[in-house]
């Protein structure tokens, strides 16, 4: 304020000058004010701890692993193994969704079947596939239940358990092998 006042009483124009610092100084108490939200909120995760290393989180639009927290941000390794950092802010500020606080995922396939087959065959080759499956968890129980009348098919909800290490494998060997089962029932 001195400078200025000096300036004004030497007769030169300060209004660019105020305006300059004006902006200057609210990028920097808005930058300033961004990295000490980061800060807090890196603080708060460290200690209520709603992830940690090794957790299968989704938040932000991704899925990935969580390889590191750290102060001011959050580091993913996705499923396609890509490496994204998710300010903490941003974490801390909308849902996430944490896969593996439970230990275990329910599995959710549909399979569709002409009107022709027997529902109750189907629903026996379908849950015969389920328990046959050395991931499927036992507890909770697997599921097959009639799902929709579709257009052109019956469609059957089909869901096991699994832990979260072999969500992908029981995902993908369930598909194949139903579809394998089915073939060998005629349906």
């Amino acid at each position: 304020m001195l400078i200025e006042l000096v300036l004004v009483t030497i007769g030169i124009e300060t209004t660019s000058f105020v305006a300059i610092f004006s902006i200057r100084f609210g990028n920097w108490t808005y930058a300033t004010r961004l990295s000490l939200g980061n800060f807090a909120r890196g603080v708060l995760l460290m200690i209520f701890k709603p992830i940690k290393t090794g957790d299968l989180i989704e938040d932000q639009g991704e899925l990935g692993v969580v390889k590191e927290i750290k102060i001011f941000t959050t580091k993913l390794l996705t499923l396609t193994n890509k490496v994204v950092i998710i300010h903490n802010g941003a974490l801390s500020n909308g849902n996430i969704t944490n896969y593996s606080t439970e230990g275990k995922l329910r599995v959710d396939l549909t399979f569709g079947v002409c009107y022709e087959s027997d529902i109750k065959t189907t629903k026996n080759v379908l849950m015969q596939v389920l328990t046959s499956h050395p991931k499927v968890l036992k507890e909770p129980a697997p599921t097959v239940n009639v799902s929709e009348l579709a257009d052109s098919s019956i469609n059957f909800a089909v869901r096991p358990w699994s832990t979260v290490a072999d969500f992908w494998d029981v995902y993908f060997g369930i598909i194949e092998n139903t579809k394998e089962a089915l073939d060998a029932a005629g349906i």
